[in-house]
C-alpha cells in the first residue's frame, strides 16, 4: 500500500486492474486505493509479471503493506515497488463473504471493524448491515477535510514560515497571450494561469532551493521541477495533484496539462505519482477575487506560491503614471530551507521571466 500524501496511515482497495500472470510495466496503472481524499490510481513502479495478489477489493490496509508480488523471468517472485517498504508481517486479513465485501464497499463499512457471527467468524451481509446501521453518518468531504487538517496542523507545527510579497507588471505577459490566442480556438486558449506556472518553474532553475522537500532535518533539493496544483473540488476539499518536469514545458502545453489535471481531479481518477511527485505548490485565488494569497506550505514540501486577482492599477514606468494590470504575488517558503534574501531572488526571478513571456 503506497502512501499516497499527507499523513495517510492507511488505504482501501477498491478494485484491481491486473491479475496473476498479467505482464506490466514501469509506469502501468494496476489498481484503484481510496483515501481520505479521492480514489487514486496506483502505479507499479516495476517491470515484470504479476505473480500474486495478496490483498482483495475492500480491504483497508496500512501503509507498506504488500498488495502484491511481480518477478521477472527466472526471478523468484518480490513485492512491488509501490513506492512504499514492506512491513515485517503482512497485515491479518479479514474473512468475509464475496457479498459482505461487495456491500462494505457501498456502504462505505471498515470490514476490520466488524464482528462476523458466520462460520469461523466469517462476516455475512447482516453484519455488514447492522455495522452501516450504527456507522453515524458523514458529510462526503469530511473525511478529506480531516486529511487536509491533519497536514496543516503538521505544517504550522512543523514548519517555521517566512512570506514575501511582489506585485509584478503584466502588460507585456497579457499582451503577448492576447497575440496568441489570436490564432486559437476558445477551447484552446491559454489562460494567464499557465504563464504564471512557466513563470515559477522557470525561476526554480535559478533558486533550485526551493523546489525540494525538507526531510530528516536535512534540504533534499529535486532534479525534476513538478509543481502542485491547487484544484478546488466541486463537493468541497482540495488536491493538490503535479504537472511533472513543468519547466521543460511549452506554455500551450502547461495549459493543456492544466486542463486535464483538473477534469481528472474532479471526477476522481489522478494517478498516485500524481499526488506524490509535486516539489512546489501554486495556488492562483484570482478567479474568485482574491486579491493576496498567503498559504500554508505543504509538508515535506518547502514552498508556495500564490497569486492573486489581475488588476488595473497605477504605475510608474519611466517616469511616467499609467495603468497596468497587476497581479500580487507572494512566496511562503521554510525558513529552514532557505532565508528571505533567496525567497526574495526567487520572486525577483518569477518577475523577470513574466516581462520576456515569448522566450519562456
Amino acid at each position: 500500500m503506497p502512501s499516497l500524501g499527507g499523513d495517510m496511515s492507511a488505504g482501501r482497495l477498491v478494485e484491481w486492474h491486473v491479475k496473476p500472470g498479467d505482464h506490466v510495466t514501469r509506469g502501468d496503472t494496476i489498481a484503484t486505493v481510496e483515501t481520505d481524499k479521492a480514489n487514486i490510481d496506483v502505479e507499479v513502479f516495476e517491470t515484470g509479471t504479476i505473480e500474486r495478489l495478496t490483498a482483495a477489493p475492500g480491504e483497508k490496509l496500512p501503509v507498506g503493506s504488500v498488495l502484491a508480488y511481480i518477478g521477472g523471468e527466472g526471478e523468484a517472485a518480490a513485492p512491488a515497488a509501490l513506492r512504499a517498504a514492506a512491513p515485517e508481517a503482512p497485515p491479518e486479513r479479514v474473512l468475509a463473504s464475496p457479498l459482505a465485501r461487495k456491500l462494505a464497499r457501498e456502504l462505505g463499512v471498515d470490514l476490520s471493524a466488524v464482528r462476523g457471527t458466520g462460520s469461523h467468524g466469517a462476516i455475512e451481509r447482516a453484519d455488514v448491515e447492522r455495522a452501516a446501521a450504527r456507522k453515524p453518518a458523514e458529510p462526503p468531504a469530511a473525511g478529506m477535510r480531516r486529511a487536509i487538517a491533519a497536514a496543516m496542523a503538521r505544517s504550522n507545527r512543523e514548519i517555521p514560515h517566512y512570506y514575501l510579497e511582489t506585485r509584478i507588471n503584466l502588460r507585456a505577459a497579457l499582451d503577448w497571450l492576447a497575440r496568441v490566442n489570436l490564432e486559437r480556438g476558445v477551447e484552446d486558449r491559454i489562460l494567464p494561469a499557465a504563464l504564471l506556472i512557466k513563470a515559477v518553474a522557470r525561476a526554480l532553475t535559478q533558486v533550485p532551493e526551493l523546489n525540494g522537500y525538507w526531510i530528516d532535518d536535512g534540504l533534499r533539493m529535486q532534479s525534476g521541477i513538478h509543481v502542485g496544483v491547487a484544484v478546488s473540488l466541486r463537493g468541497g476539499g482540495l488536491l493538490i495533484p503535479a504537472i511533472h518536469d513543468a519547466d521543460r514545458r511549452s506554455v500551450s502545453e502547461l495549459m493543456a496539462a492544466m486542463r486535464d489535471l483538473i477534469t481528472r481531479a474532479r471526477s476522481g481518477r489522478l494517478k498516485g505519482s500524481e499526488l506524490t511527485d509535486s516539489t512546489i505548490t501554486v495556488t492562483n485565488l484570482g478567479d474568485l477575487g482574491v486579491e493576496t494569497v498567503f498559504g500554508v506550505i505543504y509538508p515535506p514540501q518547502v514552498a508556495l506560491v500564490g497569486f492573486g486577482k489581475i488588476v488595473d492599477r497605477a504605475w510608474v514606468e519611466s517616469g511616467d503614471i499609467g495603468v497596468r494590470p497587476t497581479v500580487n504575488a507572494t512566496l511562503a517558503a521554510d525558513h529552514r530551507a532557505t532565508d528571505g534574501h533567496r525567497g526574495a531572488q526567487f520572486l525577483a526571478a518569477v518577475e523577470r521571466a513574466l516581462q520576456e513571456p515569448a522566450v519562456l
